[in-house]
């Protein structure tokens, strides 16, 4: 599924993901591909991204982009609130 986070200063991250986890304002919740369609308030803290395949950090990376010492395809990215809408496989996270 694509996974697209956009904050208010610039895109954050655009690529394919298996599995995402948010933190909700009710408690952390996870998306995997397929899953029905969700519209959600996102509370601060860290949205984990299980990637499809190793994150390349080869080019510029956000400074709130931490990629996982142990497992390259897993990034984890600070926010401070927001909201993620998923339809059709597309998740679109507007974050703090």
């Amino acid at each position: 599924m694509q996974l697209e986070i956009i904050t208010p200063e610039a895109q954050i991250f655009l690529g394919e993901a298996e599995a995402v986890q948010f933190p909700g304002l009710n408690g952390g919740f996870q998306v995997l591909s397929n899953h029905a369609p969700i519209i959600s308030a996102l509370s601060a803290g860290v949205v984990k991204v299980n990637l499809d395949k190793a994150f390349d950090v080869t080019g510029k990376i956000s400074e709130l982009i931490q990629v996982d010492k142990s497992n390259k395809n897993v990034i984890h990215i600070d926010i401070k609130g927001g909201v993620m809408e998923m339809l059709n496989n597309k998740i679109i996270v507007l974050a703090e």
